[in-house]
């Protein structure tokens, strides 16, 4: 064989590990309903519905599985999870689990303000800044400082609405500020100001000053802070009876005054959104769609949002054989983004392109 036809084979094999490294991904427990993922610099943690809390070490890619099966923990069955150096915590419809990465064991918190859903805990948040655990709970909104494990609730019902108090989404804005999302609007907490002083707050809804008076109430599942303009995810719920009840939608707020939706009429294939992350100049969406007749959320996959142009790509999910289009939760850290789904978990290596994620689907 010539030299010049060696040199030829050796750039087509090079050519070919290439591309397969640039859509690389991997799959993970194919019948896990991930529910929430958060990560620290050396782990990555998933709450999952019905198969407990898995741990990903980044440097080993290896796994551990916190479960009933595996005697290590006694509950499978989590909305959201947190993460600090010492503790893991986990929500549940039936209180707060904690486990202690130093000492191997878990405990169980309920609480007993609230009723008889004040123990359904649907979102967390540990600001390591301040020390503190904020428990986002179907009935109240919870701080716990960590180190004195002490435990204060906050009612922060507006104008005896209920939904006001019913929490689903924390996320910080930044170093100053920390956004609760209820069922009826979502606030703004200074943190240089004790929450017990309702001034630390400030309202959002569609009935009050923002997302542009749409909708009968706003319910914010996901949000993204920029430093021109912040990005909230919507729920989406309609029904004959109440046709605006929850109109979804992603909406851009410039922090004054300015407020813009990206939905359907903006290419988006529904307007249920689940989860968001950024990379780069692009959003991710994971996107569903409000049966009417079953009353249920149908997943319609994920797609990439260009905040240059304006268009929406679509992810080929069958380029990187994920089987099912309910996506229930995102996270980048900067290397990987990780999808999650109600029918198993997905890594993909990410390198600044997505053009082999975007690609359209073969006619079969």
């Amino acid at each position: 064989m010539s030299t010049r036809l060696h040199i030829l084979l050796a750039f087509c094999l090079l050519s070919v590990l290439t591309t397969a490294q640039s859509k690389y991904y991997e799959a993970y427990f194919p019948t896990a309903n991930v529910t929430s993922i958060m990560g620290d610099n050396s782990t990555i943690w998933f709450a999952t519905y019905g198969q407990g809390i898995m741990q990903y070490d980044i440097a080993k890619k290896s796994w551990t599985v916190y479960s009933s099966q595996n005697n290590n923990a006694e509950n499978d069955f989590y909305y959201c999870i947190a993460v600090s150096k010492d503790y893991i915590w986990g929500g549940s419809s039936d209180g707060l689990y904690t486990y202690d990465r130093k000492r191997n064991t878990w405990k169980k918190r309920k609480f007993a303000v609230g009723g008889e859903y004040g123990n359904w805990i649907r979102s967390l948040y540990y600001d390591e800044s301040t020390g503190y655990l904020w428990i986002g709970r179907f009935k109240n909104l919870t701080r716990l400082d960590v180190a004195h494990q002490k435990y204060d609730d906050f009612d922060l019902t507006i104008n005896n609405d209920d939904r006001t108090n019913n929490f689903k989404f924390i996320k910080p804005e930044g170093d100053n500020y920390i956004w609760f999302s209820s069922e009826g609007g979502i606030y703004k907490y200074d943190k240089a100001i004790d929450i017990s002083d309702k001034t630390s707050l400030e309202f959002f809804s569609s009935k009050e000053n923002g997302f542009r008076g749409e909708g009968d109430y706003v319910s914010v599942t996901s949000l993204l802070s920029e430093k021109d303009y912040l990005w909230f995810g919507c729920d989406e719920f309609v029904t004959d009876e109440k046709p605006q009840f929850n109109v979804g939608g992603l909406y851009r707020f410039n922090r004054k005054a300015t407020w813009t939706r990206i939905d359907k009429r903006s290419g988006l294939p529904a307007n249920g959104i689940k989860a968001i992350i950024k990379t780069g100049s692009k959003i991710w969406l994971a996107v569903y769609q409000f049966d009417k007749n079953t009353k249920s959320e149908v997943g319609k996959g994920l797609v990439i949002y260009d905040k240059r142009t304006g268009k929406v790509t679509p992810v080929n999910l069958d380029e990187i054989k994920i089987n099912s289009l309910n996506i229930t939760a995102l996270y980048y850290n900067g290397l990987d983004i990780w999808i999650g789904t109600d029918k198993g978990l997905w890594r993909l290596e990410f390198h600044n392109s997505f053009a082999e994620f975007t690609k359209k689907k073969t006619k079969k």
